[in-house]
């Protein structure tokens, strides 16, 4: 931004033409013009990049360039609140203050431009979940820790009244299971406390003995064994009931809505409880190269058991969404909501499976459908994918510039060295205004090296003044620039080796291009056949060929294919074989509560999202954090501030893969249930709480140090706590960026992908909530799955952000072109869809709305009185049936004959004849 002082109309008018000068080649002129006219040089600020405006589009700058047209009137009252630079005439008689504001704005974009251009890639390996040691770390929070040594006490005291003189790691098999045993026994008895002692010393078993072990791969390695036996022994089965009594408890929950502030200590039995839950669980999910084939059939035990409705006719991830429910409503503050959701998360990831499962299931089904097989396995091309250069800002725009550009003279720059003489400054080529994308596609690259970068220019636009040019600028315009030297093939151009997915054509789209096709040539249309090309020209012929050779149908097609066919004809067809899979009985447990179930989910998902703000009539998450006595130094502060932020991104982590997991297997099981659960997500405001999640400094959440390593479980239990000092605490780990960070940032950005996919209506509300810039800075973080999902958001609204966006984002155009999957006939780029008509949110809502509930009607309610009932024709058993009457029928008995049967005449010839 430029500040200056205009005093007479003399240096008014060499101002402005300075300011056009700069704006046409990016330098100001020497210092010795200013002194000709008795004037200090002004401050230069060079700060261009303001916020992109309400469409996801560059500010106008061109309006800069005469500072008459700035008058307060010609600005908008929300652009002049938005903009992150003062206006030109904003200039008053505290100049200084502003002038001084200028640069601090000016050094903030130096130093965001500099972490942009400097962001590394990423080397993160996306998966189902991270390693097993930093899963069971998590489960944790270091307000914890000394319960560790509790664990550890409650054990010994009991285990050496069994095993005098003896250490666990030296019993044999008998022994240990006969102890387990015992601890089964103990955990009957009725005294409270008792209860949890014998259920601390179940958790230090589960942890691994580590007071025993010496390193943290003994401590893992005797948790896997210890887990097994106890699931062996049935201490699952057990924990399971008492975890029961412990939700069922109304006083502990009464006390707990009593009190001002809940601590770790409410909520003791229940974190003790699902602590072990979560390490059996987890524990016995990972399988190893170790696993014997006893451990394998427990595996497969332990996870029919838990897909199965054995707990109280449901199954067991319905109890923990009940808690989920329970605390959200406020009944029960105290339940711990971090261990909760994660041992719920691990339960649908064992009992369903994890993304490589969930891969090959779609391959069978695909078989069993006789599909033709997937072209590819998306898991392993965006393992391979490599992560892109994120979109350039306007600081680094005008550096490269000035490099591309150095050394190069134009008519313009000789003008201003002919006043001036030499000049310190780089002289600059004129800006070639971009007419249309037509004419940008019709220039050779290789004619012209001065075709510069055009995409994240913010002055490429249609928004220039055009019919006004300055007398001075007439001829320089005019004239071309000199052709430079052509470099050699290699430097110019890198092809790519071929893209990463293949195309795909839906039916849909075959049927509407011949509908066009033959509405051009013959001028009637033959519905959805696709077969008769009668009249139609050979290219017409090709098109065709290609199209059906990339044509992909879907499961989901053929799942409401079939769904259609079902309602219509329910007799001929009979009744639908639904199979019992996991996920078909989790989805009956979770029908009747589901609106519940995902509302609480995306609470506990707002109240632990960085963006979100404290209020008093928000779900208290930190139950299970923080401790009885608040801290009273700085290094206790500190400490707690870490594992607040570290407990709220484990919460953030879990909701995100448990969301995901969810959708992705009910999409697979049936269409329909997706598509319910899809719809309470968005009716529950998801698509913009997602959104909200982004408009953050992303990197900075990606890379954030929330975490002490040397209080992360086993490193804690197993090594001497070293000394704790505020720069240990505030360096954190060494580590490029955060796993579960980044992990869930994906996570959001698949399901948000998953919600908006074909739906036009939900494309319209991610245009509306203005997601353009908040994406695109998501942009920046150079991991290649990431930023693939961020490209196919960024897809299917560019048709609706305008073609000042397409032009001034051609990097990102470009971005897509190259790692989304084509379309062939989308064209997705130039807003011709038919699927571009007005949005008409409700109507497309309610529409699928409809055949859902049609859907859940036929296949799962079973007490319908349809029209397609069975009639009992029967005379003995309809008059043998037992039918209830009011009590009042009793007391008008003898009016109801008298008014029914004897005054109403019977037409005995007209009974005859109907027999």
């Amino acid at each position: 931004m430029l500040y200056y002082n205009v005093k007479t109309f003399k240096f008014k008018k060499l101002i402005m033409c300075q300011i056009r000068l700069f704006y046409a080649t990016g330098s100001l002129a020497s210092p010795a013009l200013w002194r000709r006219a008795g004037r200090t040089h002004p401050t230069h600020v060079a700060s261009i990049e303001g916020r992109e405006n309400e469409q996801g589009e560059a500010p106008n700058l061109s309006s800069l360039v005469d500072p008459p047209v700035l008058s307060p009137p010609s600005v908008s009252k929300m652009q002049a609140e938005d903009m992150e630079v003062p206006l030109l005439n904003n200039l008053n008689d505290n100049g200084d203050r502003l002038r001084s504001k200028g640069k601090d704005v000016f050094k903030d974009q130096q130093k965001e431009s500099e972490s942009s251009m400097e962001s590394p890639n990423l080397e993160f390996e996306y998966g189902d979940t991270d390693t097993l040691m930093a899963e069971i770390s998590e489960l944790y929070s270091y307000t914890e820790e000394p319960e560790f040594a509790l664990n550890r006490d409650c054990f010994e005291e009991d285990f050496r009244s069994y095993a005098r003189d003896q250490r666990w790691i030296d019993l044999s098999s008998e022994e240990r299971r006969t102890y387990v045993m015992r601890l089964l026994d103990a955990l009957e008895v009725t005294d409270r406390d008792k209860r949890l002692k014998v259920a601390r010393a179940i958790l230090y078993l589960a942890q691994g003995v580590f007071d025993e072990c010496d390193a943290e791969l003994d401590v893992l390695r005797w948790s896997r064994r210890n887990v097994f036996l106890l699931y062996d022994m049935g201490i699952f089965t057990a924990l399971l009931e008492l975890l029961s009594m412990e939700i069922d408890n109304s006083q502990a929950c009464s006390s707990a809505v009593r009190k001002p502030a809940i601590s770790l200590a409410d909520s003791t039995e229940l974190r003790v409880l699902l602590s072990i839950m979560y390490l059996m669980v987890e524990t016995i999910r990972v399988q190893t190269e170790d696993d014997g084939p006893e451990w394998r059939a427990a595996r497969e035990a332990f996870k029919t058991e838990l897909g199965a409705p054995l707990y109280n006719g449901e199954p067991f991830a319905l109890l923990l969404f009940s808690m989920v429910t329970k605390f959200c409503s406020m009944n029960a503050p105290h339940f711990p909501m971090k261990k909760v959701l994660l041992l719920l998360w691990k339960t649908i990831l064992l009992t369903l499976g994890g993304f490589e499962e969930l891969q090959e299931m779609k391959v069978r089904d695909r078989q069993r459908l006789n599909l033709p097989p997937l072209p590819e396995d998306s898991i392993k091309v965006v393992r391979a994918m490599r992560a892109a250069s994120p979109p350039a800002s306007a600081m680094e725009l005008i550096e490269q510039q000035q490099q591309q550009k150095r050394g190069r003279r134009s008519r313009r720059s000789a003008f201003v060295d002919s006043l001036e003489g030499d000049s310190p400054f780089p002289k600059k080529q004129p800006l070639v205004k971009q007419d249309s994308l037509d004419t940008y596609n019709e220039r050779d690259p290789f004619k012209n090296d001065d075709v510069r970068d055009e995409e994240d220019d913010p002055e490429d636009g249609d928004n220039g003044a055009e019919g006004e040019v300055d007398p001075l600028d007439r001829d320089v315009i005019i004239q071309p620039p000199p052709p430079p030297p052509l470099r050699p093939l290699a430097e110019r151009v890198n092809f790519p080796k071929g893209l990463p997915w293949a195309p795909k054509v839906r039916e849909k789209d075959i049927e509407h291009f011949l509908e066009t096709s033959r509405n051009k040539f013959i001028g009637f249309t033959l519905g959805n056949d696709t077969e008769t090309l009668v009249g139609l020209p050979r290219p017409i012929h090709e098109s065709v060929k290609t199209l059906k050779q990339h044509k992909y149908v879907s499961i989901s097609e053929v799942q409401m294919k079939r769904e259609e066919e079902l309602q219509q004809c329910p007799l001929s067809l009979g009744e639908e074989d639904v199979e019992e899979t996991p996920a078909e009985t989790l989805y009956l447990g979770m029908l009747p509560n589901l609106s519940q179930y995902v509302i609480a989910l995306l609470k506990l998902l707002l109240a632990a999202a960085p963006t979100s703000k404290a209020k008093t009539d928000s779900i208290n998450i930190l139950a299970d954090v923080l401790p009885e006595e608040m801290p009273i130094t700085v290094l206790q502060s500190m400490k707690l501030g870490i594992d607040v932020n570290r407990h709220k991104e484990i919460i953030v982590k879990a909701i995100s893969a448990l969301l995901l997991l969810l959708l992705k297997h009910l999409k697979l099981n049936h269409v329909y249930q997706f598509e319910i659960v899809s719809q309470h997500l968005v009716f529950a405001n998801c698509i913009p709480l997602i959104l909200k999640f982004f408009n953050q400094n992303i990197m900075s959440y990606i890379s954030a140090k929330n975490s002490i390593c040397v209080l992360d479980f086993p490193h804690c239990a197993v090594h001497e706590m070293p000394e704790l000092t505020a720069e240990s605490l505030e360096a954190g780990d060494s580590n490029q960026f955060c796993w579960r960070n980044l992990f869930s940032c994906i996570n959001l950005l698949r399901i948000l992908n998953k919600l908006t996919k074909w739906k036009h209506s939900r494309t319209m509300m991610l245009v509306v909530f203005k997601s353009a810039p908040i994406l695109k800075r998501a942009l920046k973080v150079k991991q290649a799955m990431m930023q693939l999902y961020v490209l196919k958001l960024l897809k299917i609204q560019t048709k609706y952000l305008g073609r000042q966006w397409r032009k001034s984002n051609m990097k990102t155009m470009s971005a897509i072109y190259q790692k989304v999957r084509h379309r062939l006939n989308d064209d997705w780029a130039y807003g011709n869809d038919i699927d571009a008509r007005p949005w008409d949110f409700q109507a497309e809502e309610c529409a699928l709305r409809e055949s859902i509930e049609k859907f859940n009607s036929r296949r799962y309610d079973k007490n319908r009185n349809g029209d397609f009932a069975p009639v009992d024709n029967c005379l003995q058993s309809v008059l043998g049936q037992r039918v209830d009457l009011p009590e009042d029928f009793h007391y008008s008995y003898e009016m109801w004959l008298e008014r029914e049967v004897f005054s109403q005449p019977i037409e005995w010839e007209g009974l005859l004849q109907e027999q």
